[in-house]
């Protein structure tokens, strides 16, 4: 009698099982492969598990069939759905050439380039300055069970209100352009448009101009003449006993010849400036400047005064000979007096100004919050008692409010920044970067100290004590 044959092993075929994660946007692949001769996992039999989970698109051909054709998986992603792409904020893109911030300019290195002087850009009245671009809604996705997914807009940005010497196009209400000819200059949401003034040189011919913006002088300024700017004051050539005064920067690409010791001189001249003071030389002259002054070759028997930083020198000599020096936080020379031991006044530290400035600051800033209290009485009024106050007066009230808040946070702000100059001028220095002489004499409030005999280079400043003294330091 024959042997009973063994028994065979039960034939199981693949089987494959379909994973979605919680938000919808990604299915996984499970397949279990065949045993003891079983069917594998067929392409359809994917596309089968997927349909059956409610997923239609989205599906990743290449992976399902890599998954197949190995006969095995574990989590493998086969089917993805569409995320939403964010919408994009508006902005506010300059249409015309980079154009000249009415701040100092900065070398590669950081340093302040009072060299690089370059010309105001002009504009016509029509050109266009800037263009404003909306937010996009951006594009919502999709899970993989065709449910939508929100994008999220954009935020929207505005042009500041009264922007000077500008107005929209009236084809392009996004479109900024130039309602007069001047000067732009890029201001905090926006920019507006400076007139200037140009003439080839200021004399008894062109006569005292007085102008609303910014003047380039060509060539030079005549003596006895008179030039004022509200904007910036430019000359290419050389000022001679004339008086300058801008309301920004005043740049002299020649020499400032002053009034100083000329007994022939009818009147005094000055230069005064709001902002940074520029020129190749000054020589007897008495130049005020409400940031820094910089001169590139010499100040000679001339009285200097700058709220911040005084520099003479750059690639000329950088002397400063006879006269006076004011500055709050630094005066730098490479040379300072001479060897005829000429007297040389320099003064650094906190400036009686600063201390105006901040009495008059608080001044303003008690002014409008008392306002801001009356204000807010009204506006209490009528939220108490509907009604009784109309809707325009409630209205003008609560835009009253705000530009006031805005004006105290903004004193606040400068109120701020005055008290950390002051703390810093407690550093100023006087330095000599190659030579200092007898016969300078440097002052820190009540105190001072006399040059004796001949120095290298130098830095002079206070040193905190319980009496406090200025110390000279050689380097």
């Amino acid at each position: 009698m024959d042997a009973p044959a063994p028994p065979t092993a039960d034939r199981i075929d693949g089987r494959c099982r379909i994973s979605l994660t919680a938000d919808g946007l990604s299915a996984s692949l499970h397949i279990e492969p065949p045993q003891n001769g079983g069917t594998p996992v067929t392409r359809d039999d994917v596309l089968k598990a997927l349909a059956e989970n409610g997923i239609g698109e989205g599906v990743l051909e290449e992976a399902v069939e890599a998954a197949v054709a190995a006969g095995a998986a574990d989590g493998v992603t086969v089917a993805r759905g569409r995320l939403p792409i964010d919408g994009d904020d508006g902005s506010i893109v300059p249409v015309l050439p980079e154009t000249r911030s009415r701040v100092p300019r900065l070398d590669k290195t950081g340093h302040i380039d009072y060299r690089d002087l370059g010309e105001i850009p002009m504009v016509h009245a029509g050109d266009p300055l800037l263009r404003r671009k909306p937010p996009t809604s951006g594009i919502p996705g999709r899970s993989l069970l065709g449910e939508e997914l929100p994008a999220k807009a954009g935020k929207d940005v505005a042009f500041a209100p009264n922007l000077a010497g500008t107005s929209f196009s009236p084809d392009d209400a996004n479109l900024l352009i130039a309602a007069i000819g001047g000067q732009p200059v890029t201001v905090r949401g926006g920019m507006i448009v400076e007139p200037v003034y140009k003439v080839d040189a200021v004399s008894m011919s062109s006569g005292n101009i007085d102008f609303d913006g910014s003047v380039v002088v060509r060539g030079d300024v005549a003596a006895g003449m008179t030039i004022r700017a509200t904007g910036d004051i430019e000359v290419g050539g050389v000022v001679e006993m004339a008086s300058l005064e801008a309301g920004g920067n005043i740049v002299i690409k020649g020499g400032a010849l002053g009034s100083l010791g000329r007994q022939a001189a009818a009147e005094e001249a000055t230069l005064r400036c709001g902002q940074c003071f520029t020129a190749a030389y000054v020589q007897q002259a008495r130049v005020e400047a409400g940031d820094s002054i910089f001169i590139d070759d010499m100040a000679m028997q001339s009285e200097l005064m700058a709220i911040n930083h005084i520099r003479v020198g750059n690639r000329k000599r950088g002397h400063i000979v006879g006269g006076s020096a004011h500055a709050t936080l630094s005066i730098t020379a490479k040379v300072i007096g001479a060897p005829t031991r000429v007297k040389t006044h320099l003064e650094i530290g906190v400036n009686p100004l600063m201390h105006k400035q901040l009495l008059e600051m608080a001044k303003q800033r008690d002014a409008r919050e008392n306002q801001l209290l009356e204000v807010g009485k009204l506006l209490t009024l009528a939220q108490q008692h509907p009604g009784r106050i109309s809707a325009e007066h409630v209205a003008r009230a609560r835009a009253t409010a705000a530009a006031l808040s805005t004006a105290i946070a903004e004193l606040r702000e400068e109120h701020d920044l005055l008290m950390t100059k002051i703390e810093l001028s407690q550093q100023a220095r006087v330095t000599a970067e190659q030579a200092i002489y007898e016969g300078v004499e440097v002052v820190m409030g009540n105190l001072r100290y006399m040059l004796a005999g001949e120095h290298g280079a130098c830095a002079i400043g206070m040193i905190q004590s319980s009496l406090g003294r200025i110390t000279l330091d050689d380097t």
